[in-house]
């Protein structure tokens, strides 16, 4: 059964010649980075605000004098280094507090370029691989004469247009889970900026001066 499948796979990967192996190999890259990416959402913990928001009311509150705890995720490590970095004078406060919102938004956006690539390369490739096969259909139809079958004719140009659909079925997903990312990202940014924002203005209101 395992014997067949794999001849039948590597058949119709043989139809589309090297422009649909290079596609395939694009399908497995393609699914490998959306896995790895939600695993990495997931451990960064994108997802999970709870304690996080607790405590930065607590913060605000008065109500926090433990002072910085085992980050947990991203969005506890942020809030961690951005209480500590209240101690800064200004503008070294908010200058640290930008580096750390850097640093987490970067380790998100890891994986997105090559996602970025094969969004870009899978539909070309497929191109590619139809544009070569008509040109085989058509030099096949020279060669005979203007006499080829046309069942024949019309075999060679389904197998040169095959590469365009597998390359848009590829590049369809990976869009669509690049789009997702870039939001999952561009939601994180926000509440990073509002956690800031937050902070500083409950740090300034309990600031005597402000009184």
């Amino acid at each position: 059964m395992l014997n067949s499948t794999f001849a039948t796979v590597n058949a119709a990967l043989g139809t589309g010649g090297p422009a649909l192996w290079a596609i395939a190999a694009l399908s497995v890259v393609t699914l490998a980075v959306i896995a790895w990416k939600l695993w990495r959402f997931s451990h960064a913990g994108v997802w999970f605000t709870r304690a996080a928001e607790d405590r930065l009311s607590a913060v605000l509150a008065g109500r926090d004098t433990t002072g910085p705890r085992a980050p947990r995720n991203l969005y506890s490590r942020f809030l961690d280094g951005s209480i500590t970095a209240l101690s800064l004078p200004d503008p070294l406060d908010r200058e640290e507090v930008a580096r750390l919102a850097q640093i987490e938004l970067g380790a998100l956006r890891k994986g997105l370029r090559p996602l970025e690539l094969i969004v870009t390369i899978a539909p070309l490739i497929g191109l590619l691989g139809t544009v070569l096969g008509m040109i085989e259909a058509f030099q096949a139809l020279q060669t005979s004469g203007g006499q080829a079958d046309p069942s024949v004719l019309a075999g060679g140009i389904w197998e040169a247009l095959l590469t365009t659909a597998a390359g848009m079925a590829v590049a369809i997903p990976a869009a669509v889970a690049l789009a997702w990312f870039e939001g999952i990202v561009e939601t994180v940014q926000g509440r990073l900026e509002d956690t800031a924002t937050r902070l500083f203005i409950g740090a300034k209101t309990r600031t005597p001066d402000a009184a």
